[in-house]
């Protein structure tokens, strides 16, 4: 069963269907490789916590997709790892994303956020993913690795290249890895000549003091894996979650009149509008028996992260925004050890995004008629969002 156009362009009509008719699903996957999608709560939930499921790619069976082809010094990540070496590389990097160290990270995000508002000016018309939602998350993660000013301007276009590949370029993803790769090389070089207070220069240390705690591919792969998942997932979660507001003004509205309600929301967006439609594929170290239907070892596993958070037997009216909704075990931010590392930071800047805006825009319009998505089945994320801003309109 080929759904993979269904899946691009109408991914939640076609979620519903498969938890309705067929929870366990085969596929064809990103490349054309066979997959198993998965698409109820209860069976997604299950799954992301069974360690028989492994995100190491020596567990995958010849032919199955095994998603972005890295080379070995960006591929030695969290993202292709399983316990213990996951279990260490993640205790390493985790203490530059705990609540306490975010929560000093405050401040820098709401000033980013500010400056990036005071370009706009009072009014006018803006794509606010090019002017606010991209820069945003690019700053912050690039002043917490400790990445020059004059080396961010590359990054959308590398990881644009990579979650939604150009089928009229089929060279373009290799060419960004090939760039990405290049960069984080130099990068790391230059910072083992010219440490500083950054998290990369702390992780340089680790590496050139401790060897046996992390390897060289292992190091350049975690710059990598933060910079780009700190920085693409919280664009798009900044921008689904402005233009679903946008949709419904009233609570654009009430949101405005109290801020106090953004962290709540936010929540409920992540459900709603997350960005990352699947989890990272995964391949059985056995048969396992999902749902009555069992996949053999080594075949591709998909799990719908989206589809999970809009099954009805978990989230009544689940289409519907509500923020008055309980959001608790949403997985928009996964879950088990795979629980995103970078979700109080996303969080945060999310929910500072949002403030911001709404405390500086007391009018805010979209400006286009009809949204334009990214195509891709791994992530859901605008590739603009034209809006009208300006101070708020006087009563008649």
């Amino acid at each position: 069963m080929d759904l993979q156009d269904e899946l691009v362009n109408r991914p939640y009509a076609a979620y519903r269907r498969l938890r309705e008719t067929a929870p366990v699903q085969r596929v064809t996957g990103p490349g054309g490789s066979p997959a198993w999608l998965v698409t109820r709560y209860d069976d997604v939930r299950a799954a992301l916590a069974d360690p028989r499921l492994s995100l190491d790619k020596r567990h995958a069976a010849e032919g199955s997709y095994r998603g972005l082809s890295l080379p070995p010094a960006l591929d030695a990540n969290l993202l292709n790892m399983d316990p213990p070496d996951h279990t260490r590389l993640r205790r390493l990097v985790g203490r530059a994303f705990t609540p306490q160290r975010v929560a000093e990270l405050r401040g820098p995000i709401r000033r980013t956020a500010d400056d990036l508002l005071d370009a706009l000016g009072t009014h006018g018309r803006t794509d606010l993913i090019t002017a606010y939602a991209a820069p945003l998350p690019i700053t912050v993660i690039c002043d917490l690795l400790g990445v020059p000013d004059d080396h961010r301007k590359d990054f959308r276009a590398w990881t644009t290249e990579l979650i939604s590949p150009d089928p009229a370029r089929p060279q373009a993803a290799k060419q960004a890895v090939v760039a990405m790769l290049a960069f984080f090389t130099e990068l790391i070089a230059h910072k083992r000549e010219h440490p500083a207070d950054d998290l990369l220069s702390d992780l340089i240390a680790v590496r050139d003091t401790d060897g046996d705690r992390l390897g060289e591919d292992e190091l350049t792969s975690l710059a990598f894996l933060i910079l780009m998942a700190g920085y693409e997932n919280t664009v798009q979660l900044i921008g689904n979650a402005v233009l679903a507001l946008l949709d419904r003004p009233e609570l654009l509205t009430a949101l405005r009149l109290d801020p106090s309600g953004i962290p709540r929301a936010v929540e409920e967006l992540a459900r709603l509008e997350g960005p990352a439609l699947l989890a990272i594929r995964r391949f059985p170290t056995e048969d396992v028996t999902i749902a009555g239907v069992t996949v053999p070892a080594g075949e591709t596993v998909l799990l719908s992260l989206s589809a999970a958070n809009r099954d009805p037997d978990r989230f009544p009216d689940p289409d519907r925004l509500d923020f008055t909704r309980d959001t608790t075990g949403h997985l928009a931010l996964g879950h088990g050890i795979h629980y995103c590392l970078g979700a109080p930071l996303a969080r945060a800047e999310t929910e500072i995004a949002l403030e911001a805006l709404l405390e500086r825009f007391g009018s805010l319009e979209p400006a286009a008629p009809e949204p334009r998505w990214r195509p891709s089945l791994r992530a859901r994320g605008l590739v603009e969002l034209p809006v009208v801003y300006g101070p708020a309109r006087p009563l008649d």
